[in-house]
């Protein structure tokens, strides 16, 4: 069963990182279990395009950016949407990654305190550098799903401490209801979950472990699983969250601190636990997917081991750990990033879905009539994220 599970979870560890982690804690100490049913939503439409992207990897064996630059013919289609998707996962990577680490920062910091608190993301930096270096998948994959396992049981034992109210939790599921200034919550959530990097990410890794389209079943049900699963934390995160609703919070430390006079200090250890692994899976798949995309891009079509797929995920990482360590933030460059990834999200949507269509490229395996409906809202939904996050940039938000 171990040796079917990998890249999904890969995928659920690269979502759940300190961006979702404080979204979900903001969503459910501001409005409760009100936005479940949003989670849920993004839940799916993140299961139905990581499909595309997972079954594109296994039938063609390339990356979606390899795949993407061989279907554009005209020159300046091709170069400048490979040109958005370098800004987008390349320079945004580098720029978030100073939150990945940061999130693993406070995880340490609930741990065990602020006396090291500076040498926090040096550490947390090392040892990405350590298991990425090594540059074998199988002991990558080995160490991310242990780390997805130890943060999926902390933030559901976290949920189930508070004693959480089913009746009111199978409502926010299942009703759908937008409270009032609760759209740009919603939003956040649904956008820090459909992220574009990782339909590249799935693409290479689903094509890094599995070489025949007989394993498309394992991908698939590897898929279904993992994203479930990690839909299932960020939830559990939400519910945490509601049973201080009220409370001021501004980050998911906030919310340990207001769960330890209830619950002791137990609740502390399971959020620093989880948040650290959180912000360590995503502090190494944010270069490892940086590396994939620059991989693609330039049709250098290397290893994990070679120099130059590692110069790539060391400069994101070596520009994470230094605008954390040095007190940096990089707002002009992060700025730039979501206006990027806000153009990405729906572009690329659209081009899976064109792409899981052509026959000449998925043969018996493209998209069915259902999957390309879904696909088509899920485009719209893209649409309006994408939308949301150049407004808010530009001040109209």
């Amino acid at each position: 069963m171990f040796k079917k599970i990998g890249p999904g979870v890969l995928v659920a560890a690269a979502f759940i990182g300190p961006g979702t982690v404080t979204a979900c804690t903001l969503a459910g100490a501001a409005f409760g279990y009100t936005l479940l049913w949003a989670m849920l939503l993004s839940i799916i439409a993140t299961i139905v395009l990581q499909e595309m992207a997972a079954r594109l990897g296994i039938i063609t064996q390339r990356g979606l950016a390899d795949v993407i630059k061989s279907e554009l013919k005209t020159p300046l289609i091709r170069y400048s949407v490979i040109g958005i998707i370098l800004g987008a996962i390349v320079i945004g990577n580098a720029a978030y990654e100073a939150g990945n680490i940061g999130g693993a920062t406070l995880g340490l910091e609930a741990l065990f305190g602020v006396d090291y608190v500076n040498y926090y993301p040096l550490i947390i930096g090392i040892c990405a550098f350590g298991l990425l270096y090594i540059g074998n998948y199988k002991v990558l994959e080995k160490v991310l799903v242990s780390l997805v396992i130890v943060m999926s049981l902390s933030f559901v034992v976290t949920a189930i401490i508070t004693k959480p109210d089913l009746g009111q939790i199978f409502k926010g599921l299942f009703i759908p209801e937008i409270p009032q200034n609760g759209i740009l919550t919603l939003m956040a959530l649904v956008g820090t979950t459909v992220v574009p990097y990782n339909l590249f990410l799935h693409a290479s890794l689903v094509s890094e472990k599995w070489k025949s389209k007989d394993d498309l079943n394992s991908v698939r049900r590897d898929t279904y699983i993992s994203i479930a699963l990690g839909g299932m934390v960020s939830m559990c995160i939400i519910i945490a969250a509601s049973t201080i609703q009220g409370e001021t919070i501004t980050n998911v430390l906030d919310l340990a601190k207001g769960l330890q006079p209830l619950y002791g200090s137990a609740a502390k250890y399971f959020m620093g636990i989880g948040l650290f692994a959180a912000g360590v899976t995503s502090a190494i798949t944010a270069p490892l997917a940086a590396a994939y995309v620059v991989n693609s891009c330039f049709g250098w079509r290397v290893g994990l081991q070679h120099i130059k797929f590692k110069m790539v995920w060391m400069v994101i990482l070596a520009l994470g750990v230094g605008f954390l360590f040095f007190g940096y933030t990089p707002i002009e460059i992060i700025k730039f990033a979501q206006v990027a990834n806000g153009i990405l999200l729906p572009l690329i949507a659209v081009f899976l879905l064109w792409i899981v269509n052509k026959v000449s490229v998925m043969g018996d395996y493209r998209n069915t009539k259902f999957q390309n409906a879904i696909g088509i809202l899920i485009i719209v939904l893209a649409l309006a994220l994408g939308l949301k996050s150049i407004f808010k940039v530009i001040g109209l938000l």
